[in-house]
């Protein structure tokens, strides 16, 4: 097991408590900007534990750009699953209703930018899509149960060769 896996293990419960979901929202965008400040973009903060991605989207309703720090799953066969959670939160956020709006976006990952397509993860394939992600961070499933909501799922595709979604070793 590597050193990140060993790290995902013991701070993935650590993101299910009470107080993380409290401070998390307002302290990780606080962290990333410094860190995008910093590093000129190149670092997400989330991408030192997981694959992480910046989701460059068009506003549902203002038409403006958006730009969200998000961890991505791959999928295994070159793109990504990407969950709006937030924070175990009751709303979905914003960027789930851009790309349902607008399913044409692009990503930053590791410092990279790339053209994908959005697509909502069908019913019979959520299970499937959840178990993937739980096997890179445990317990993430956790934050649909505690949300009363039925957290929308995006795939990512795009044509980059090689896939920015490629699995890390």
């Amino acid at each position: 097991m590597s050193i990140r896996q060993r790290l995902r293990r013991l701070l993935a419960p650590v993101t299910r408590t009470r107080a993380f979901r409290r401070i998390g929202p307002r302290a990780l965008p606080v962290a990333e900007r410094i860190a995008k400040r910093l590093t000129g973009g190149r670092l997400v903060v989330s991408g030192i534990l997981v694959p992480s991605l910046v989701l460059h989207t068009v506003g549902a309703k203002s038409g403006q750009p958006r730009a969200n720090e998000l961890m991505f799953t791959p999928d295994g066969d070159g793109g990504a699953i990407i969950a709006g959670t937030s924070f175990a939160r009751a709303q979905h956020p914003g960027w789930t209703s851009n790309l349902a709006a607008h399913p044409d976006a692009e990503v930053v990952v590791r410092g990279l930018r790339y053209p994908v397509r959005a697509a909502r993860i069908p019913n019979a394939e959520r299970d499937a899509a959840w178990a993937r992600i739980e096997a890179q961070w445990p317990g993430y499933r956790a934050y649909e149960r505690d949300s009363g909501r039925t957290v929308r799922l995006f795939r990512l595709t795009t044509d980059a060769v090689p896939s920015p979604f490629r699995e890390r070793r």
